[in-house]
């Protein structure tokens, strides 16, 4: 699902050979990977030397190198395109890194980025976080942003703003969550986000029981009749240009 995100972003900025490109938060290298079929110069950049190294083994062809994307290290206007496929809401300091987006992209660049739509849209987070109102308690999460915040465009657009983009733009990628059954719902969301994982180990097991039990509930209407699960997860993809 995050992989089809990614070749969503890499066609709303667009992507010609010879393309000088960044994907930041490279995490697994998907996105780097896909640009680099597409003849650009990749090059991912994550702060996790595991997935450097799993990069570098799924994708022996593209340059991957460990660091901050709040720091980025490279120099001023060194790439033509700069991408980030859902890191933005892992990072505790996100205008910050736009900001370095922008410091490395050369003049005419574009910097392109997705996040998941509203929990409205995105019934995947729904399903969770009404279980969780229902029947969990407050946890303290690690820093980050609100986690919707960008969910809107708007609010997307007027972060590139602040930070010297222009010529804005956002549309809506279509996608589906996919599970062979419904088995595999709970644990995903323990492993999709670091708050998301700390949100359900700081529950008491009683009231953890109760919130999977709820979301295996409310999953069960997206069946697809064969026990897999089809659960609609619209993202969105935004850009600027410098």
């Amino acid at each position: 699902m995050t992989g089809s995100a990614g070749s969503g972003l890499l066609d709303a900025i667009g992507v010609p050979p010879g393309t000088r490109l960044l994907d930041i938060a490279t995490g697994p290298g998907y996105v780097a990977g896909a640009a680099s079929r597409r003849g650009a110069a990749a090059v991912g950049v994550d702060f996790s030397a595991q997935m450097i190294a799993k990069a570098r083994a799924l994708f022996p062809d593209v340059d991957f190198r460990e660091g901050d994307a709040l720091d980025l290290p490279f120099a001023d206007g060194a790439f033509d395109r700069v991408v980030m496929n859902f890191g933005l809401l892992h990072l505790g300091d996100p205008e910050r890194a736009i900001r370095e987006a922008f410091r490395v992209l050369a003049p005419g660049g574009a910097f392109g980025f997705t996040v998941w739509a509203s929990p409205d849209e995105a019934v995947g987070f729904s399903l969770l976080s009404d279980a969780i109102m229902e029947f969990g308690e407050p946890v303290a999460l690690p820093e980050g942003p609100d986690f919707y915040h960008y969910s809107e465009p708007d609010n997307c657009r007027a972060a590139l703003a602040d930070a010297g983009f222009a010529e804005t733009g956002a549309e809506v990628l279509h996608l589906d969550w996919r599970l062979e059954s419904v088995d595999e719902l709970f644990p995903a969301y323990r492993q999709a986000t670091v708050r998301t994982g700390a949100l359900l180990d700081g529950q008491s097991d009683a009231d953890r029981e109760k919130i999977e039990q709820r979301v295996r509930e409310t999953a069960a209407r997206f069946s697809d009749g064969a026990g897999r699960l089809v659960i609609p997860m619209p993202a969105i993809a935004v850009w600027g240009r410098r």
